[in-house]
Protein backbone atom coordinates (compact mmCIF):
# COMPACT_ATOMS: atom_id res chain seq x y z
CA UNK A 1 0.00 0.00 0.00
CA UNK A 2 1.46 3.29 -1.14
CA UNK A 3 0.94 6.17 1.48
CA UNK A 4 0.88 9.55 0.31
CA UNK A 5 3.81 11.84 2.09
CA UNK A 6 1.62 14.69 3.30
CA UNK A 7 -1.10 12.72 5.05
CA UNK A 8 -0.41 10.43 8.20
CA UNK A 9 -0.03 6.83 7.24
CA UNK A 10 -2.62 5.74 10.45
CA UNK A 11 -5.32 7.83 8.77
CA UNK A 12 -4.61 6.77 5.69
CA UNK A 13 -4.76 3.10 6.58
CA UNK A 14 -8.20 3.40 8.04
CA UNK A 15 -9.46 5.92 5.43
CA UNK A 16 -8.23 3.33 2.53
CA UNK A 17 -10.20 0.49 4.75
CA UNK A 18 -13.44 3.06 5.14
CA UNK A 19 -13.43 3.36 1.33
CA UNK A 20 -13.45 -0.25 0.82
CA UNK A 21 -15.97 -1.45 2.70
CA UNK A 22 -17.69 1.42 1.16
CA UNK A 23 -17.13 0.44 -2.43
CA UNK A 24 -17.71 -3.48 -1.98
CA UNK A 25 -21.03 -2.39 -0.77
CA UNK A 26 -22.04 -0.61 -3.83
CA UNK A 27 -20.20 -3.20 -5.80
CA UNK A 28 -22.56 -5.72 -4.13
CA UNK A 29 -25.69 -3.75 -4.74
CA UNK A 30 -24.46 -3.94 -8.78
CA UNK A 31 -23.07 -0.13 -8.61
CA UNK A 32 -20.25 1.43 -10.57
CA UNK A 33 -17.09 2.60 -9.61
CA UNK A 34 -18.49 6.07 -10.53
CA UNK A 35 -21.71 6.02 -7.76
CA UNK A 36 -19.61 4.70 -5.35
CA UNK A 37 -17.66 8.22 -6.05
CA UNK A 38 -20.69 10.15 -6.17
CA UNK A 39 -22.11 8.65 -3.01
CA UNK A 40 -19.57 10.43 -1.18
CA UNK A 41 -20.13 13.63 -3.08
CA UNK A 42 -17.22 13.58 -5.15
CA UNK A 43 -17.60 14.89 -8.64
CA UNK A 44 -18.21 12.49 -11.26
CA UNK A 45 -14.71 11.81 -12.89
CA UNK A 46 -14.50 12.91 -16.76
CA UNK A 47 -12.50 9.49 -17.28
CA UNK A 48 -15.91 7.47 -16.19
CA UNK A 49 -15.10 4.87 -18.72
CA UNK A 50 -11.44 4.17 -17.34
CA UNK A 51 -12.92 4.71 -13.73
CA UNK A 52 -11.80 1.02 -11.91
CA UNK A 53 -12.37 0.08 -8.68
CA UNK A 54 -9.31 0.83 -7.12
CA UNK A 55 -9.17 4.42 -8.62
CA UNK A 56 -12.04 4.87 -7.18
CA UNK A 57 -11.33 3.47 -3.48
CA UNK A 58 -8.27 6.03 -3.44
CA UNK A 59 -10.44 8.89 -4.75
CA UNK A 60 -12.55 8.38 -1.27
CA UNK A 61 -9.88 7.60 0.50
CA UNK A 62 -8.13 11.06 -0.50
CA UNK A 63 -10.92 12.63 -0.33
CA UNK A 64 -11.53 11.43 3.62
CA UNK A 65 -8.20 12.53 4.62
CA UNK A 66 -8.41 15.87 3.27
CA UNK A 67 -12.02 16.45 5.10
CA UNK A 68 -10.49 15.26 8.51
CA UNK A 69 -9.14 17.73 10.90
CA UNK A 70 -6.42 16.83 13.27
CA UNK A 71 -6.85 17.57 17.02
CA UNK A 72 -3.99 19.17 19.27
CA UNK A 73 -3.28 19.24 22.63
CA UNK A 74 -3.65 22.80 24.17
Amino acid sequence: MLTPDHINPVQWAQAMGYARQSCARVFRDGGKPSDAIEAFGLPRADDATTLDWSRAVDRIAQSLCASMTVRRAA
